[in-house]
Formats: structure tokens, sequence, C-alpha cells
């Protein structure tokens, strides 16, 4: 077993499959580093696939101190396990959580990141709903904490933009709500709390993203309704960044839509690496409706 060590001494697990431009994976909250099994079985045909399990999820450490959980430390852990598996410079991809820490990776360390995909994410930058979102995620850390994981799982995996994947794939979703339920209660509690409910909203990174000059490629679910407002965001405000909607799907996108997913990311690093995702065309003016002159 391989871990990189962090900065602030938390052991992360991290696996490598395949040869060529290396490609890291970020899972989300409600997943692990067995979540990007349809993406390394895929990418790792032509590149080297990493993954790895965030601080809190074992097999790496799982921290007591809540202190120890941070989005500006969920952004340097990628780097963390770059620096380990001895990659200098990576296309990042990231579910939910992990795409949040994704674009935090690609703002703090732009000259290690080749591209970044974001899938998923947004939950909490609303404006109307952020307080409403840092009760829930409270709730949730919680239920995980008074029910066990065993016990919260199931709950967990019905949430509304859950059901999508539960509909489209039984079998899959049960796999995914059984792994759920052999979680750390400290680790899932301190993640939610230490990251989830203080991550800044990326409305308020705006000035920092409009500068960002990394390739991006935003990812959401038609029913993922706390992501579809954050992803359009993200599309007017990243100057080399494109937007992708996936139709009657919901959060849990790699897993929910594998081929659509794997297809679109494949095409997004395709284009990057040919040097063809640049800034949108100037004359391609949002505030024009048709030439007339």
């Amino acid at each position: 077993m391989a871990f990189a060590t962090t900065g602030d001494g938390v052991r992360l697990f991290y696996e490598s499959d395949g040869q060529g431009t290396p490609v890291v994976f970020a899972h989300e909250f409600g997943g692990n580093h067995w979540s990007w099994e349809p993406q390394v079985a895929y990418f790792s045909r032509r590149h080297r696939c990493v993954t790895y399990a965030a601080r809190g999820y074992a097999p790496s450490d799982i921290p007591e101190s809540l202190e120890s959980y941070a989005q500006s430390r969920a952004a340097d852990d990628i780097v963390d396990v770059m620096d380990a598996a001895g990659i200098d410079k990576a296309h990042i991809v990231g579910l939910s959580m992990g795409a949040f820490a994704c674009l935090h990776a690609a703002l703090r360390h732009p000259a290690r990141v080749l591209s970044a995909v974001v899938a998923g994410a947004g939950y909490g930058s609303e404006p109307e709903h952020q307080e409403d979102f840092r009760r829930n995620a409270e709730q949730v850390a919680r239920g995980f904490e008074e029910r066990g994981a065993d016990g919260f799982a199931p709950i967990y995996a019905e949430s509304a933009s859950r059901v999508q994947f539960q509909d489209k794939d039984p079998r899959g979703w049960k796999l995914f709500s059984e792994r759920l339920a052999r979680h750390s209660v400290r680790g899932a509690a301190n993640t939610m709390r230490g990251v989830q409910m203080r991550r800044p909203s990326l409305y308020d990174l705006k000035d920092s993203l409009s500068a960002m000059d990394v390739p991006l490629l935003v990812i959401v679910g038609d029913e993922d309704d706390h992501a579809i407002q954050p992803g359009i965001f993200l599309k007017r405000t990243v100057p080399r960044s494109g937007l992708a909607m996936f139709p009657k799907s919901g959060h849990t996108l790699n897993l929910e839509e594998p081929a659509l997913f794997n297809r679109m990311v494949a095409e997004f690093i395709a284009g990057v690496e040919a040097g063809r995702w640049q800034r949108r065309d100037p004359r391609s003016d949002p505030a024009q409706i048709m030439r007339a002159d």
C-alpha cells in the first residue's frame, strides 16, 4: 500500500494504475477511492490514473481534531499525493467535494494542474441557500454520529439528487450505499463540519476565478438542482471553461452515467492536450442576439 504524507503529517492512501499523462481523481463525500473504478478502467489504457482516499476516509488517516479538516487542506492534499507519486503536473478530476478540492487546487497551484474537471460542484454556494446548507450539513454530521454509518447510509443514499442513480442502476446504487455504510463516523462528521460547512461560496471567489487560466470542464446533472446555477456561474466566470449538462441525471455522475462521463472527460483532455481548449472567441459576445451590421 502506498501513502503520501501531507504538510500537516496526515497519511493519505493512494493507488496508481496505467502509464501516460497523469490523471488524479478526487472523490466525493459519499464515496472513496473506489468510486472511480469505471474511470480508472477506461483512462488507464492511455493515462496514469491516481486515486486516493481523502483524510477521514480509511485506509487514509482519520484525524480526531476538526481543525485538521479544511477546504484549503483538501486542495493541498491533491498536490501532496502528486508529490508522493512523483508527478509534476496532472489533469485533475473531482466530483462534488472532490470537485471543490480540484477547483481550489487549480487556484492555489496552477503550475501543477494541466486541466481540471469539476462535476457536481456548488452545494452551499447559492447565497439564498447557504444557511440552509450549513444546517443540513450539521444534520448529516449528527446523523452519522447518532445512527452510525451503517444506520445513516441508507438515508443519505436516498437524497433528492441520489435517487436518479438508484432508479437507473439499482445494483450500482446498492453497492454505493453498502460502501458508504463502512465509512468512519468520526471521519464523516469531521469532513462535513470542517470542509463542507466552512468552505467559501464559489460566488465569493469570482475575482480569483476570473483570473484563472487553467482549462476547466464543468459537469452537472439537470436534476442536481443546487449544482446547476453554480455550474452556470463557473462557465460564465472562468475564462477557459466549458459546461456539460447530463439529462435526467443527479449528483453521482461518474457512477450514474459512466460512459457519458468518460467520453466527456476524454474529449476534454484531448482538446487540452491538442491546445484547442482556449478562451471563448471574443466574437461570441453574449450581449449580441444576432449580428445586424
